[in-house]
């Protein structure tokens, strides 16, 4: 793991938008609870935080794409520029399958779900669409949830040691939400992935039953 970042909920943007996305380095050991790193807010608990998502990973990896995409924005320039509190080299949403467990210092995590981008990335890069190109990308991260509670330093090793599904990719999930989205085969198999929060399977529940997707504008527009 490169680095940990936790921030306090302040006013973003023109309309001073609740939100926890600027984060600061972590330099010592910070306690991981159920919720997040102690130290760690969310501006809207509605849509943010909680248990299924304790702990956000944004993959450093991506940060070069970013740059020839929107151009070298100094936010770029070092990692927590996407509100992650964990950034790392070598792992991508190709990699990682919901209900893979990793040890992280003395606690466990594991994967719940991908990341649903929202309007506050606009605000924090102070770009109007890079919410939607995060979607349309499948540069989003994951959350973690938090199986055991620990301590955890810059520097710790993230562990595998197990994989519960581990043919269902954050990827996968992606072309599911935003690439194949009326694919019933696949809605149908993603309702019945038990460890996914169900705010997700609903998700699939509610194509299933109407056989139409969800509108997605107030979330990546904030309208």
């Amino acid at each position: 793991m490169d680095s940990i970042h936790v921030g306090r909920a302040c006013p973003l943007g023109p309309r001073g938008v609740p939100s926890g996305i600027r984060k600061d380095l972590v330099e010592g050991p910070v306690p991981l609870t159920r919720t997040g790193f102690a130290g760690d807010e969310q501006g809207d608990r509605q849509h943010h935080g909680g248990p299924d998502k304790a702990v956000h990973h944004y993959p450093r990896d991506h940060y070069a794409a970013w740059i020839g995409q929107i151009g070298d924005s100094p936010l770029l320039q070092s990692s927590g520029a996407f509100g992650e509190n964990i950034s790392t080299m070598g792992l991508t949403e190709a990699d990682i399958a919901i209900g893979d467990r990793f040890a992280l210092g003395s606690a466990i995590v594991e994967v719940s779900q991908g990341r649903q981008p929202c309007f506050r990335l606009n605000l924090r890069f102070e770009l109007p669409d890079i919410a939607l190109e995060m979607q349309r990308s499948g540069r989003t991260g994951w959350y973690y949830r938090v199986v055991q509670q620990g301590t955890v330093r810059p520097g710790d090793m993230l562990q595998l040691i197990d994989r519960l599904t581990p043919s269902w990719t954050i990827a996968r999930l992606h072309r599911i939400l935003y690439l194949d989205p009326l694919n019933r085969e696949e809605l149908r198999a993603m309702t019945a992935l038990a460890h996914l929060p169900q705010r997700w399977r609903s998700i699939a529940e509610h194509r299933l039953q109407k056989g139409a997707i969800e509108d997605w504008s107030r979330r990546l527009e904030g309208s």
